[in-house]
């Protein structure tokens, strides 16, 4: 059952912030209500003359400063100060309003960011595939980058949107009852267009992000694989899927905009025509004389009435944001919802003198039908044993190794290290216990020595040089200006086949584990350089049990057994000399192979 992940829990450690930043909200929209109606008093009683005493506040006020002596130039002056103190703790509470609010959103967006990448992380590679590599990149930037957008917004919006339509209108009555005929008017007509353009633009946001994703990971996929588009000349065809993507993401939030667009224009007429309302009304209340009715009063009617519909479309922000978010916070929380399909056990240690044990295994990958990758595998690989695999291509060999570390669990029987079901072992120590050299060797930006000590990030300079002389690799390493200090560039573009292979295996012996899985690790090295690292292994790692997989006879010959797999199955398992005798399938490879070591030897 998917557990329910609610968003709102990341905002908890900075509800402080999230609670302050409305209430200095409230403070700045306050100040803003307040200077229409202080400017009603300066067009009213120190420009157009009028009589103060028809308001009892501003005739306090005055009082309170100049007592019965001031003039109308006292009245401009003293209610224009009042407007600067109150625009300037307006601004006070606003700055540090934007500050706590961005603290509080920031945040939340750092630790999302934080458990969503430690929650893919624990995925297994199946859960990882289904996502893809485009849509995860997208949802780790885009959608939090969305959301975070929205809790910002939130966090003041929330508070200065409502106030100023609310205080707004209390305050446009206050000035005078028969505008609020103006609100009734526009409010509607604004409300309902809203509600027909969100309505079909919040399930589009949705289409919006899974078209970002096809975009990713069409860059992605052409980005990692640069060299192969080049060398098959690929470059104008991989334009040409790009541009589907980007085209099929332009038009997509063409519609979008499109819908948007109505808004603006709808609110500006109705903004223009409200203001012209206020005047009509305002000006024909003055030539009739109507009680309470000042050209300060229509001024600040018009300033009201434009901060409740600016107000209006300050929601319609608010509500698009949310829209967005929406669709962002269900593709994050699908995320984070995924429960791991490889559930870690407790076990740390075991004891037996099998190495590894596969008991009537049998393997196929998730979501396939049809024959097992593997089937009905029985193989014990004692402590200290060197066993080499080999097979042709598609056999299972890679989806043998790949059930030790747990990448995935057999589909039927059971796989034991150290006489433990993987499935029991905590799935961080299991892995402690294995040094992995996949067959597409895999480096991260850094130095040289910076990549070696992945194997064991407290391995000093000597350490590290061990494993690289163990790998065959200190002395192109040396070569370099900067020797193990070289940079290594993205993927390790930077190095060869070989070099990358050697810098692999050289992270694996500086981690000393029990178990060492060679996977393919050596087909970019000649025969000689891979005979000297067999060598350096079985001296450097004695008590270590080392599972090879390769394609060459010359690379396994001297293991103390070899698996022959066929059609997902071990035909045979045992030393070199006596599967010459027993196995057809191996005296086929070594037949096909004997050429070429004859004419190295």
């Amino acid at each position: 059952m998917e557990k329910k992940i609610k968003l709102s829990r990341y905002i908890k450690p900075y509800r402080g912030l999230a609670v302050v930043s409305p209430l200095l909200m409230i403070g700045e929209v306050a100040a803003d209500l307040c200077l229409p109606y202080l400017m009603s008093f300066i067009v009213d009683f120190g420009i157009c003359g009028k009589d103060i005493a028809t308001s009892p506040l501003a005739l306090s006020i005055m009082r309170f400063f100049y007592g019965d002596g001031f003039g109308s130039f006292d009245m401009i002056v003293t209610f224009g100060l009042l407007m600067l103190g109150i625009t300037l703790v307006g601004g006070f509470f606003g700055t540090f309003c934007a500050y706590t609010a961005a603290r509080a959103a920031q945040g939340f967006g750092h630790d999302l960011r934080c458990d969503a990448y430690r929650h893919v992380m624990s995925l297994s590679i199946e859960q990882t595939d289904q996502f893809t590599t485009g849509s995860l990149v997208t949802r780790m930037t885009n959608d939090i980058a969305m959301v975070v957008e929205f809790v910002e917004m939130l966090i003041r919006m929330f508070v200065r949107s409502p106030m100023f339509l609310v205080g707004g209108t209390i305050m446009l009555l206050s000035l005078q009852v028969r505008f609020g005929t103006v609100l009734l008017c526009s409010v509607p007509i604004l409300a309902v267009t809203l509600f027909i353009v969100l309505r079909r633009a919040i399930p589009l946001y949705g289409v919006v992000q899974k078209r970002l994703d096809r975009v990713n990971a069409v860059v992605q996929e052409n980005v990692s694989g640069a060299r192969v588009v080049k060398a098959y000349t690929r470059e104008d065809y991989e334009a040409g899927r790009f541009s589907v993507a980007n085209r099929e993401l332009r038009d997509v939030n063409y519609r979008v905009l499109r819908l948007m667009a109505v808004v603006q224009p709808v609110l500006s007429i109705l903004m223009n025509f409200s203001v012209i309302a206020i005047i009509y009304l305002g000006g024909t209340a003055l030539a009739d004389g109507v009680d309470g009715m000042s050209t300060g009063t229509v001024m600040a009617g018009i300033t009201y009435v434009t901060q409740v519909v600016m107000s209006l479309m300050m929601v319609t922000m608010m509500f698009n944001s949310v829209s967005r978010a929406a669709a962002s916070s269900a593709r994050i929380r699908e995320v984070l919802s995924a429960e791991p399909v490889i559930k870690s056990g407790e076990q740390t240690e075991g004891e037996s003198d099998m190495a590894v044990s596969f008991r009537a295994v049998s393997f196929r990958y998730p979501g396939t039908a049809g024959r097992p990758v593997l089937q009905d595998i029985n193989l014990d690989i004692r402590r200290g044993e060197t066993l080499a695999i080999i097979g042709e291509t598609g056999c299972g060999k890679s989806s043998l190794i790949n059930l030790i570390p747990r990448f995935y669990d057999a589909t039927e029987g059971e796989v034991l290290v150290n006489g433990v079901s993987v499935k029991e072992y905590d799935t961080a120590a299991l892995r402690q216990k294995i040094g992995l050299v996949a067959q597409k060797s895999e480096l991260f930006s850094g130095s040289i020595a910076d990549n070696i000590r992945w194997g064991d990030p407290a391995a000093d300079d000597e350490a590290v040089r061990r494993a690289a002389r163990v790998a065959q690799a200190d002395s192109y390493i040396t070569s370099f200006a900067e020797g193990y200090d070289t940079p290594v560039a993205e993927k390790g573009a930077s190095l060869s086949g070989g070099q990358k292979q050697r810098l692999s295996i050289a992270r694996a012996v500086a981690r000393r584990p029990e178990i060492m899985i060679l996977d393919d690790a050596t087909s970019a090295l000649d025969l000689s350089t891979e005979a000297a690292l067999r060598r350096a292994l079985r001296e450097e790692l004695k008590d270590t049990t080392v599972i090879m997989i390769a394609q060459r006879i010359a690379s396994v010959r001297e293991a103390d057994r070899i698996a022959v797999i066929e059609d997902g199955t071990i035909r045979h398992c045992a030393p070199h000399d006596e599967l010459m005798k027993i196995s057809e399938t191996y005296r086929d490879i070594y037949a096909s192979q004997s050429g070429r070591e004859e004419r190295h030897e």
